[in-house]
């Protein structure tokens, strides 16, 4: 039998804390800063619905699952949509359905999930790929590696590496940054990049900022924030800033001077960034889902993370009530737009917290949409 607890992450007993490191330093597939308890007590320093439910067998811990609930027993991962990544961390697979209704809860809705135990192998309707840089022997060697995969692209570095350095000035890397004007340059460039977009603006809720310089402040201890970044002559030209634990480093922020977009100085940035990751103490630079054009390049592994919604035993009417249907026969007609359309409004509904700030995310959404269609339509 399965009994449960649940808690608010800062509240989580040092005996679990230390059951939930075990389990995932077990298990290769859970090794990332997003999947411990450490992300889980960061959010709760800024989010008091964080949630972490505790399944127990005799007493003892076997399975953890960070989230908020949304609404009547929706759970959504914990910090999303900052949590690219998202598991129910176990030793041995569970039962879904029994272990969400055993925690109350009418449904799970994840979209990049780790499931190394197949626990919620049913429930997933979608994968997409995310992006891994992973030094086995020595930076060098990973990076002669991409060169003979795309020794073309190489070329190409090689010559806009020159170009700036005639043109501009020397490139260097500073990493460790810990230059807080730097950083409030690189979230400023972020929320630029998204305003342009028509992408909605994660960063401007005071509990992913607050989460972000919080991060930023911690420099010491296994789990912190890392900020790495690009400069020619001493100015600021490019970077990353996300959280480490100790050799996984996973970035949130990726953002760059729009002024030296010609110079393509994102892409000069990772090279520097892999050549550095040694010195630093990283083998693993995970970059996660998304913009595959940018991060592929750079990967030599891509893994799998899943999408999809799982149900509590007994909660049929829950399908009903997340409009899985209708998203289904949507996805059916429109393909992987309609993943998109729908991750888009969940991250909506993830960062605003209160229904007025949804319903403008919405409407933003709309508009940006519509901008880009007539932008479309004049080009």
């Amino acid at each position: 039998m399965l009994q449960l607890q649940t808690l608010h992450p800062l509240d989580l007993a040092d005996a679990d804390v230390a059951a939930w490191r075990e389990m995932t330093a077990g298990d290769a597939a859970f090794a990332s800063p997003l999947l411990g308890p450490d992300f889980a007590r960061a959010v709760g320093l800024v989010r008091p619905d964080a949630r972490v439910a505790i399944w127990r067998r005799e007493g003892t811990a076997v399975g953890f699952l960070p989230h908020h609930v949304k609404g009547a027993g929706l759970a959504r991962p914990i910090g999303a949509p900052l949590s690219d990544y998202h598991a129910l961390v176990s030793h041995g697979a569970l039962d879904a359905q029994v272990a969400l209704a055993v925690a109350g809860l009418g449904a799970f809705r994840f979209t990049g999930l780790i499931d190394p135990k197949n626990t919620f192998d049913s429930a997933v309707r979608a994968v997409r790929p995310a992006y891994v840089i992973r030094i086995e022997e020595s930076a060098a060697a990973y990076l002669e590696a991409l060169r003979a995969q795309s020794p073309k692209r190489f070329k190409n570095y090689r010559r806009l590496q020159s170009k700036v350095a005639r043109e501009v000035g020397e490139l260097s890397l500073c990493a460790p940054d810990n230059d807080l004007t730097a950083f409030e340059q690189l979230i400023a460039w972020k929320r630029e990049q998204l305003a342009r977009t028509g992408a909605h603006d994660f960063l401007a809720q005071d509990w992913t900022r607050r989460l972000m310089e919080n991060l930023f402040r911690t420099i010491d201890g296994d789990f912190r924030g890392l900020m790495i970044t690009l400069r020619i002559d001493g100015r600021l030209v490019a970077g990353h800033f996300g959280v480490r634990l100790g050799d996984v480093y996973h970035p949130w922020i990726a953002s760059t001077d729009p002024e030296m977009g010609v110079f393509s100085v994102g892409q000069l940035f990772l090279l520097q960034a892999i050549a550095a990751m040694p010195a630093l103490g990283l083998k693993v630079y995970d970059l996660g889902p998304g913009h595959d054009h940018y991060k592929a390049p750079y990967a030599l592994e891509v893994r799998q993370i899943a999408e999809g919604t799982a149900l509590a035993a007994g909660s049929i009417g829950w399908r009903a009530r997340l409009g899985e249907g209708a998203w289904r026969m949507a996805d059916a007609s429109c393909g992987p737009i309609i993943g998109r359309v729908r991750r888009r409004f969940e991250t909506i509904s993830d960062v605003e917290l209160t229904m007025g700030g949804r319903l403008r995310g919405v409407a933003s959404a709309v508009a940006a949409k519509a901008r880009r269609n007539g932008a479309e339509i004049e080009g």
